[in-house]
C-alpha cells in the first residue's frame, strides 16, 4: 500500500519525497497536483446513467404481465388489441422512467449541497476547502470528531486518538504518533504514524501531511470491493413486502376463477378468457405505487432541499413525518448562536480575560476559535492582544464533552509556568482550593444562577502556578478561582414561531443540553415550553435513577441540562419505546443518540461522525426548519396513504365483481384492452394526489391514519364498489354486449375517479380543504375523455367501444352520483361509529 513508503521516514524526508514544507502547498501547487492526482474521492456519487434508469423499468413484473397479455393478442389475432398493449407497456415505462430519472436528478443535485470540509495549510494559512480538492503533500488539520479526509503521516500531535475500526476490526481506540517506524509495514494496524482515510479522530488533534488520496488510499482498496452494494431502507422493503402480498392475493383468485371458467365454460375461449385474466391482474395491482411513492418523496426532498434541509436518502422524507418527539439543543436550533461577552466577574478583570484568551489556543493560529472564544478576543483590547505573543504553550488537554472542561500548561518570559483551566462553573468550582477574590463558593453559585436565570451562559476561569512540562488529569486540582464570564445568546425570531407550529403537529419538543439548568430553563420558558425553573432537570438528577422512575422522568420533563452523550443516548430509548424519535445535534457526543434515533438530524457545521450517522442535514440550523420538514414528511405520508386506499377499495371493488359476472354470462363483461386503458386513464389523477393538500388531524396525529388502521373502511368501500356492480348488471343484463361493455368502462373508472374526493378527508368532502391543481386538472380531463371516447370513431376503432343511447348513459351518470353519495355516508358512519382512537402505539405501516 502507498502508505508504507513514509512509516520509516523522518518528517524532514517525507517533505522532501513528497515536494513540500511545514506552511503547506502554494494554491498554485495545489491546482497542478490536482491535475496529475484527480479529486480526493472513492466513487460514490456517481450520477446513474439514463440508460441504467430506463432498463430499470423492463425489470417491473408489470411488463412482463403485459407483454404476455401482448403475445397472446397477437396469437389469436387480435393484432389491434395486442399493440394497443404495447402501447400500454410504452406508457408505464415512459412514465415510471421520468419520474424515476427525476428522482435520480434529485438525489444528485442535493448532494451538492452537501459539501465536506477540511482545514489546511496553505502558504502557511489555514484555509477551509471541500476535501475532495485535497493532494499529495497538503498539510491538514483534525481533531475529535472529524473523520480522516485522506492517508496523513503524523506530523504533530496533542492526545491524539483514532478509531481505526473500520479498516481493521480492532475497537480499540490507538494513540498515533510522529516518530518514524524501525522497519516498514504494510499492516493497519501497526502503522502507528499514520492516520487512514475514513477512521474517525476520537480525542485531540494532530497536524498531518497527506500521502495517498482518493482510490489509493487503504480506504479506497478497500472501497472498489464494495462499491456495487446497496442498501434498501425500511420503508421502500415494506412497500415491496405490500405490493407482493397484493400480486399474490390477486394471482391466487385469478387462477381459481380461471379454473373456474374452463369447468363451466369449457375451452372454447382459453386464449380469449387468458388474455382477459392477465388484463384483470395488471388493473388490480397498485402499479403506480412505485411510482407515486418515487414521485411523491423526490417532490418533498427537493421542497426540503429549498427550505434548508438536505435528506440522505429518498425514504427520510417519510420518517420525518414519523417523528412524534424531537430532542433537540437549544444552541443555534433556537437561539442565534452568535455570543456576546455581556461580562467579566473577577476582581482582577484584565487578568480574567487574560487568562480566558490564552487558554483558548490561539498561540497555535490553526484552530478554529469556539464561540466563547470568539466572543474573547472580541472584547480584547490590543496591547492585550499583543501580550499574548509572552506566553508559549507547554501542553494542552482539549475540551471533553465529559469533563466539561479544557487544561493548557503555559510558559511566560520569566518560565514561570501556569496551568489554566477553562468550563462549567460549578465543574471549576468543584476543583477550585481558593477564591480570589472576597465572595465565597456559595455566594458565587448564586451569582452564577442568576445569570443563568436571565438566560446568560457563563465560563470559568481558575489556575496555579505549576512546575510540570505535562500535565494530566490528577494535576487539575487546589486552584485558585480566578473568576466568570457571562454570555449572552439572543433567541431566534422563529423560535416561537416554530413552537407554535409544533403544538399544531402535535410534536413534543425536549429539549437536551449541555448548558447549565438555568440558562435551559430560561430559553425554554421564554418559547413556552415549560412554566416554572422546576420543570427542568439535570442530566446527573436522573442518572442514577432505577430504571422505571429514569423513564417517568424523561416521558414527565421536557427540559434536560448538563447531560451527557451517554445519558442522551438512554432518553433517547426510552423515548422510542413510546414513540418515533428525532434527534438533533452536531457534536461527537451526540453521535451515538444520533444514530439511535428514528431519524438523526444535524447542521452541516457537524462533526463529520454525527453528518455520517445522520438521515438530514441542516443547512440552516433553526428549529422552524425542522418543523417544517416534519410537516411536510406527514404530508407526504398522508397522500401516500390516499393513493393506496382509494386504489384498493376501487380495484378490489371492480375486480371482484367483473370476476364473478364473467362467470355467469356467455362474453366478456369488459374487454382486457378496455380494461388496460382505463387502468391508465386512472393512473392520472391516482399519481396527482402526492399534490393534494391533507386535513390537519391528519398533520397532528399521523398515526392515527395508517393503511392497516383503516383497512375496515377500504373493505366497506370495496363493498359498496361491488354493490354497484351488480346493480349495473341487474340493470343493463339485457342489453348488448358493447353496450354493456362500453357503459360498465364508463361505470367502473367514475367511480374510481370520484371515490378521490371521498376518500382524500375522513370529513363531508366539502368541508375539507380544496383538492390540488394538478388532482382537479387530470380528473376532469379524465372524465371527459371517459364519457366522450365511446362517441369517436377512435374510441369504436381501436377499444371497441359502441356509442351508447342517452338514457343508458344518463342511467350510468346518475349510477356514479348515487355511488359517490353512498361512499361519502359510508366513510362519515365507519370514522364516527366504528374507528377507534386507541391502542395507537407502534403499529406496523402495513401489518
Amino acid at each position: 500500500m502507498n502508505f508504507s513508503e513514509y512509516t520509516t521516514k523522518s518528517i524532514k524526508e517525507v517533505f522532501d519525497s513528497l515536494g513540500t514544507i511545514e506552511a503547506g502547498l502554494s494554491r498554485k501547487e495545489a491546482e497542478n497536483r490536482l491535475k496529475i492526482y484527480g479529486p480526493n474521492e472513492v466513487g460514490g456519487d456517481k450520477k446513474t446513467s439514463i440508460f441504467s434508469v430506463f432498463f430499470r423499468q423492463l425489470k417491473s413484473p408489470f411488463f412482463y404481465l403485459l407483454f404476455i397479455a401482448s403475445l397472446i393478442a397477437c396469437l389469436i389475432g387480435e393484432i389491434t388489441d395486442g399493440l394497443l398493449i404495447l402501447i400500454f407497456v410504452a406508457i408505464n415505462i415512459i412514465l415510471g422512467f421520468f419520474q424515476e430519472y427525476r428522482a435520480e436528478r434529485a438525489i444528485f443535485l442535493l448532494k451538492k449541497y452537501i459539501s465536506d470540509k477540511i482545514r489546511v495549510l496553505r502558504n502557511g494559512s489555514v484555509e477551509i476547502i471541500d476535501k475532495k480538492f485535497l493532494v499529495p503533500g497538503d498539510i491538514v488539520l483534525v481533531e475529535a470528531g472529524d473523520i480522516s479526509p485522506a492517508d496523513l503521516r503524523v506530523i504533530e500531535v496533542k492526545n491524539f486518538l483514532v478509531d481505526e475500526s473500520i479498516l481493521s476490526g480492532e475497537s480499540v481506540s490507538v494513540a498515533k504518533n510522529p516518530q518514524p517506524l524501525l522497519k516498514k509495514t504494510k499492516e493497519i494496524f501497526e502503522a502507528k504514524n499514520i492516520v487512514f482515510a475514513g477512521t474517525s479522530i476520537v480525542s485531540g488533534e494532530a497536524e498531518g501531511v497527506v500521502v495517498a488520496t482518493g482510490k489509493n488510499t487503504a480506504f479506497g482498496e478497500i472501497t472498489k470491493l464494495v462499491g456495487g452494494i446497496t442498501r434498501e431502507s425500511a420503508y421502500e422493503k415494506e412497500l415491496i413486502r405490500f405490493s407482493r402480498l397484493i400480486l399474490r392475493i390477486v394471482v391466487t383468485t385469478i387462477v381459481i376463477l380461471f379454473l373456474l371458467n374452463l369447468i363451466i365454460k369449457g375451452t372454447s375461449n382459453f386464449f380469449t378468457f387468458l388474455l382477459f385474466s392477465l388484463a384483470l391482474i395488471v388493473s388490480i395491482i397498485p402499479e403506480a405505487l412505485p411510482l407515486v411513492v418515487t414521485f411523491t418523496l423526490s417532490k418533498g426532498a427537493l421542497k426540503l432541499a429549498k427550505q434548508k434541509a438536505i435528506v440522505k436518502r429518498l425514504s427520510a422524507v417519510e420518517d420525518l413525518g414519523d417523528i412524534e418527539v424531537l430532542c433537540t439543543d437549544k444552541t443555534g436550533t433556537l437561539t442565534e448562536n452568535k455570543l456576546e461577552l455581556n461580562s467579566i466577574h473577577s476582581k482582577d478583570k484584565e487578568k480574567c480575560l487574560l487568562f480566558g484568551l490564552l487558554s483558548s489556543s490561539i498561540k497555535d493560529k490553526k484552530s478554529v476559535l469556539s464561540p466563547f472564544d470568539s466572543a474573547l478576543f472580541v472584547k480584547a483590547s490590543s496591547a492585550l492582544l499583543q501580550s499574548l505573543e509572552k506566553f508559549k504553550v507547554i501542553a494542552e488537554i482539549p475540551f471533553d464533552p465529559f469533563r466539561m472542561r479544557n487544561s493548557v500548561l503555559l510558559e511566560d518570559e520569566a518560565e514561570r509556568r501556569f496551568l489554566i483551566i477553562k468550563g462549567a462553573p460549578e465543574i471549576i468550582l468543584k476543583i477550585s482550593a481558593t477564591i480570589k477574590g472576597d465572595l465565597t463558593k456559595k455566594e458565587i453559585e448564586k451569582e452564577i444562577k442568576k445569570e443563568g436565570e436571565k438566560g446568560k451562559r457563563t465560563l470559568a476561569i481558575a489556575f496555579k502556578e505549576f512546575g510540570g512540562i505535562t500535565i494530566t488529569k490528577e494535576d487539575e486540582k487546589d486552584l485558585t478561582f480566578l473568576g466568570y464570564f457571562s454570555f449572552k445568546d439572543p433567541l431566534k425570531e422563529t423560535a416561537k414561531e416554530a413552537m407554535h407550529l409544533a403544538g399544531k403537529l402535535g410534536l413534543k419538543i425536549k429539549i437536551v443540553t449541555g448548558d447549565s439548568k438555568e440558562v435551559a430553563g430560561s430559553i425554554a420558558r421564554e418559547i413556552g415550553l415549560i412554566g416554572s425553573q422546576e420543570k427542568v432537570i439535570l442530566g446527573e438528577e436522573i442518572d442514577s435513577l432505577p430504571e422505571e422512575e429514569f423513564e417517568k422522568m424523561v416521558n414527565d420533563f421536557s427540559v434536560f441540562a448538563r447531560v451527557l452523550p451517554t445519558t442522551k443516548l438512554k432518553i433517547v430509548k426510552v423515548l422510542q419505546k413510546k414513540y418515533e424519535v428525532g434527534f438533533v445535534g452536531e457534536g461527537i457526543n451526540d453521535t451515538p443518540a444520533i444514530k439511535m434515533a428514528n431519524v438523526g438530524i444535524v447542521v452541516q457545521e457537524a462533526a463529520d461522525i454525527s453528518r455520517q450517522a445522520a438521515d438530514v442535514i441542516l443547512l440552516q440550523k433553526d428549529l422552524r426548519v425542522i418543523v417544517d420538514a416534519i410537516k411536510n414528511g406527514r404530508n407526504i405520508f398522508s397522500n401516500i396513504n390516499k393513493y393506496i386506499k382509494c386504489i384498493l377499495a376501487s380495484n378490489f371493488g371492480n375486480f371482484y365483481s367483473i370476476a364473478a359476472i364473467s362467470l355467469f354470462i356467455p362474453f366478456l363483461p369488459m374487454l382486457p384492452v378496455q380494461i388496460l386503458f382505463g387502468n391508465i386513464l386512472s393512473d392520472f389523477p391516482l399519481i396527482s394526489i402526492a399534490t393534494d393538500h391533507i386535513d390537519v388531524e391528519e398533520l397532528k396525529k399521523p398515526k392515527l391514519y395508517q393503511l392497516n388502521r383503516l383497512i375496515g373502511l377500504v373493505i366497506l368501500l370495496a363493498l359498496v364498489s361491488t354493490i354497484f356492480d351488480f346493480i349495473f348488471f341487474g340493470i343493463f343484463y339485457k342489453a348488448q354486449p358493447a353496450i354493456i361493455q362500453t357503459l360498465w368502462f364508463i361505470e367502473s373508472i367514475l367511480t374510481e375517479i370520484v371515490l378521490i374526493f371521498s376518500i382524500r378527508t375522513r370529513h363531508f368532502f366539502l368541508k375539507t380543504k380544496r383538492p390540488s391543481f394538478p388532482l382537479l386538472f387530470f380528473t376532469i380531463i379524465d372524465a371527459v375523455i371517459i364519457i366522450f371516447l365511446p362517441f369517436t370513431l377512435f374510441g369504436q376503432n381501436f377499444f371497441h367501444f359502441v356509442s351508447p343511447p342517452l338514457s343508458a348513459l344518463f342511467i350510468v351518470l346518475s349510477l356514479v352520483f348515487s355511488y359517490f353519495i353512498v361512499s361519502e355516508i359510508t366513510k362519515l358512519f365507519y370514522f364516527r361509529y366504528v374507528y377507534k382512537n386507541n391502542n395507537i402505539n407502534k403499529v406496523g405501516r402495513f401489518s
